[in-house]
């Protein structure tokens, strides 16, 4: 099977126009979704170049780990505005947060 970067994108944003409010996925976690597992970057570039018009829950998409996006303080403050809870360390608590559709 050949990489479709449009059609992964488009899955991509499927994806995550899905997560629910106070719920969180890894960048990997959206790429396996996507069916193709070794693809998280794409992922994460996706994010970023997501057109504001679509409206999607990019702020939803965190790390292995539930570590945010550097830089982006709105991030943390978007997921706490939904319940999320971000540990001391500024991650994401992935065992009761992370979204299994």
């Amino acid at each position: 099977m050949s990489f479709d970067h449009d059609a992964f994108i488009a899955e991509v944003y499927d994806i995550v126009r899905q997560i629910p409010a106070g719920r969180v996925l890894s960048y990997g976690r959206v790429a396996e979704l996507a069916g193709w597992p070794n693809h998280s970057r794409a992922v994460g570039r996706a994010m970023k170049e997501a057109p504001l018009a679509l409206n999607l829950p990019c702020h939803r998409v965190v790390n292995s780990v539930g570590r945010t996006v550097p830089g982006w303080h709105e991030q943390a403050i978007l997921l706490m505005s939904e319940g999320v809870r971000i540990k001391e360390n500024g991650c994401v608590d992935m065992s009761r947060f992370a979204w299994e559709p």
